[in-house]
């Protein structure tokens, strides 16, 4: 049990530490514009990995805090970006934005119950009993994979 509770500090402080290394690989373009991944730049990067935080892996982190078993419908991130990306959404926006969704929800995670690190939802697709922890790692892992393309870009 011991070792599962400094599992999930360390999760916690994991996607924190990420966050920041994220907005600053971001931040470190000089042209936040330039083409990184296939089309899309590091402006379009920073906007896609914020509004998934927002509106897919934070808002099941909050909900599966808040809700009983709540279900979650699939989330096409192209079709999202397609219809909503917004390239004149200053950069510092998008980060400022994403940093604050990432320590809301990370500071709501360290004053739950450790129970709650089980607590279940369901999924359209991927079916039943995913646990809260299961939406932080994939979280994390979302934000590392492009924190991960950023870096190579500025190799």
């Amino acid at each position: 049990m011991k070792e599962l509770l400094e599992y999930r500090e360390k999760l916690i402080a994991r996607v924190a530490e990420a966050a920041q290394e994220f907005s600053a690989a971001c931040e470190s373009f000089a042209d936040p514009f330039t083409k990184v991944e296939g089309e899309w730049t590091a402006h379009q990067i920073a906007w896609h990995t914020r509004d998934v935080d927002k509106m897919v892996y934070g808002e099941r982190i909050r909900r599966t805090l808040k809700e009983e078993n709540p279900e979650f419908k699939s989330f096409d991130a192209d079709t999202w970006m397609a219809a909503n990306y917004n390239k004149d959404e200053p950069l510092a926006n998008i980060l400022a934005e994403f940093s604050a969704g990432v320590d809301g929800w990370g500071k709501a995670l360290e004053s739950m119950p450790r129970e709650a690190w089980s607590r279940t939802s369901r999924h359209e697709t991927l079916g039943g009993e995913l646990t809260l922890q299961l939406w932080v790692e994939r979280n994390l892992a979302h934000i590392e994979e492009h924190l991960l393309t950023l870096k190579n870009a500025q190799n």
